[in-house]
């Protein structure tokens, strides 16, 4: 004999999740590798740093920036999985602007933030990345693999969020503390 409590244990379950799946967008965090997905036309999946083998054979690569191309950083430090960000911009010969995830907050989508090329030789092989809590460019020198260019670029990519625009963002950088301890990617 089952008990009315029994059946009513799979409802009450339900109802739980369904409070649950509309909390989590409050709750959303971005990573990296799918909000690069998300706003380039590179379709590559896996961790950050093997997005540049991936693409080998599937999506032309190589060393200079281009609007709509995915930048992809080495494993480096603390960042041991690599990093991928959309370029949105080229501004000059050593400056881009980014589109990216989890960098200066973890979770937080960010528009439009410098990098520059910091490498000897001109060549995008090392830059440094914009970090939002200290409002200049990173003091880490990142390692490049490349950019990954997708099979058509836009001239206009599509932005699909800025962090001004997210709720999730907000609470996150509303929560922000210059004190607390960070698990930034910037040392």
């Amino acid at each position: 004999m089952v008990s009315g409590r029994s059946r009513r244990l799979p409802g009450l379950i339900a109802f739980l999740f369904a409070i649950l799946a509309l909390a989590a967008p409050a709750q959303a965090r971005w990573q990296c590798v799918t909000y690069a997905r998300s706003v380039s036309d590179v379709e590559i999946r896996g961790n950050a740093h093997t997005w540049w083998a991936q693409a080998e054979g599937q999506y032309e690569r190589g060393s200079t920036p281009e609007v709509g191309s995915v930048m992809v950083l080495r494993p480096h430090g603390r960042m041991r999985l690599g990093h991928v960000a959309m370029v949105r911009e080229v501004v000059n010969d050593r400056q881009i602007r980014l589109n990216h995830a989890n960098w200066s907050r973890r979770g937080m989508v960010e528009s439009d933030v410098l990098a520059e090329d910091v490498s000897e030789n001109n060549d995008w092989s090392v830059v440094k990345v914009w970090h939002t809590p200290t409002g200049q460019l990173g003091i880490t020198n990142y390692p490049v693999y490349g950019f990954i260019y997708p099979h058509e670029i836009d001239d206009e990519p599509e932005i699909q969020m800025v962090a001004t625009d997210v709720d999730a963002n907000r609470a996150l950088l509303a929560s922000y503390s210059p004190n607390e301890e960070m698990a930034s990617l910037d040392d």
